[in-house]
């Protein structure tokens, strides 16, 4: 997706909207809300809707749910749940912005991801 950061939610959904040459009506409808709903969201009138109505909504577009999602101030709900349950994870991201995580933090979060892995099998 080629938006810019500084684009609102709705504007996007309206730009790609347009762009593919559906309507309002249409999109409103194979994304499961009403057409009423979806122009205040296009207009900035109402918040992002729920992570599933964004996926139905970048399925419809041909976009990617995950930027849409991100784009409405969300966290895929996917990497929420594992961040809820994978501290480490966490210290990982934060390393990411300047954070510094030792040697130590770095092989504990490695065994707890092979720990996983290993119980998924």
């Amino acid at each position: 997706m080629a938006e810019s950061l500084a684009e609102s939610f709705g504007r996007t959904i309206r730009a790609l909207r347009k762009a593919g040459g559906i309507s309002q009506r249409e999109l409103a409808e194979r994304a499961g809300i009403d057409f009423t709903y979806l122009s205040k969201i296009e207009n900035d009138r109402m918040p992002p809707p729920s992570e599933s109505t964004i996926r139905a909504m970048a399925q419809v577009l041909q976009t990617d749910a995950d930027e849409l999602i991100r784009l409405a101030g969300k966290v895929p709900s996917d990497l929420a749940e594992y961040l809820i349950g994978e501290p480490l994870a966490i210290k990982f991201l934060r390393s990411t912005q300047g954070d510094v995580m030792t040697s130590e933090d770095w092989s504990e979060l490695l065994r707890s991801v092979k720990r996983r892995k290993e119980g998924a099998e």
